[in-house]
């Protein structure tokens, strides 16, 4: 007994320290990988140095912005061109809009993208063969922009709100990417359901969707960005129209010298340069607050549904 007594303590003990040792082994950071983390660290710093001075630049004052002094750093602290970008009127209106069309332009974009993923993972639905050639074929192939526009002339839609929503609310590729993801759903769910007299929809919003929830936020950042950055559908179709202005193409034609807020009469020197470093900082934090919040499911969406198929 005393001799098991001994011999049992020394040997966890000596299992214990192996795996220590082993734990030491592994946390332990190789040469490539101090390589690695020193490429990120350049990548990050690239990325944000122009942020940062274009921040600096919205807080600084006008007469350093003239002599070009400003670098990272804000010369001359003032919130002046903040005030002034809250007091445009179009520039609120402008903001809103961008809004409105965000969430609704990405809930009717998932909504099209899961009605158009989900009838394609069925092997009995007739024609499926071809009905993915066609859709694939249209991601390489398109009309153009004249043919959209004379077809948007037709139908009346230039320079009104739907111009905007819905002839591009389909991603195919996004598509591609919700049916890859679709496909790694087990099959056993969905005819366990079936067997239990589950309808088509209900398999989908009672299945398919909850275990979804990764690709949706992916695809949901997607079609976020989209929409928030998107300006070239705006001037192109919508361009009469002030009141249908998203917040990048006013940026736009800010930076163009076509807004009011460039008008020398109204504004000291300098400030037009200081204003529109504002309306970009305006125009960029609100959807980089929205990463840090989709980070996880965009990482799990990515790399699960792209690999499945």
């Amino acid at each position: 007994m005393k001799m098991k007594e001994n011999t049992a303590p020394e040997f966890a003990t000596g299992d214990a320290s192996a795996i220590k040792k082993r734990k030491s082994k592994l946390n332990r950071l190789h040469t490539s990988d101090y390589v690695f983390i020193g490429i990120c660290v350049v990548v990050i710093i690239i990325c944000l140095l122009p942020l940062v001075n274009l921040l600096a630049r919205s807080l600084s004052g006008s007469n350093y912005l003239i002599r070009n002094e400003i670098s990272l750093w804000p010369k001359g602290f003032n919130l002046d061109a903040y005030v002034g970008v809250f007091k445009e009127s179009e520039y609120r209106w402008a903001f809103v809009w961008t809004v409105f069309l965000t969430i609704v332009g990405t809930l009717l974009s998932l909504t099209m993208t899961t009605l158009c993923a989900y009838p394609l993972i069925f092997d009995k639905l007739k024609g499926r063969g071809v009905m993915n050639i066609m859709i694939t074929i249209t991601m390489f192939f398109n009309a153009g922009t004249m043919p959209n526009y004379l077809l948007f002339k037709q139908l009346h839609m230039l320079d009104t709100p739907y111009v905007l929503l819905v002839p591009f609310c389909l991603s195919v590729f996004n598509m591609i990417i919700m049916r890859s993801f679709f496909y790694g759903i087990p099959d056993s769910l969905r005819e366990s359901a079936e067997l239990d007299g589950a309808s088509f929809f209900q398999i989908l919003t009672k299945i398919y969707l909850p275990l979804s929830k990764p690709v949706i936020a992916t695809l949901a950042l997607y079609y976020a960005v989209g929409r928030w950055n998107g300006y070239s559908d705006a001037l192109m179709f919508a361009h009469n129209n002030k009141k249908n202005w998203p917040l990048q193409l006013y940026l736009w034609n800010m930076l163009q010298g076509q807004s009011n807020i460039d008008n020398p009469g109204e504004y000291k020197v300098g400030y037009a340069e200081q204003t529109k470093a504002a309306v970009v900082m305006f125009s960029t934090i609100p959807i980089l607050c929205i990463y840090p919040w989709l980070q996880k499911y965009f990482i799990h969406g990515v790399t699960v549904g792209a690999v499945k198929e």
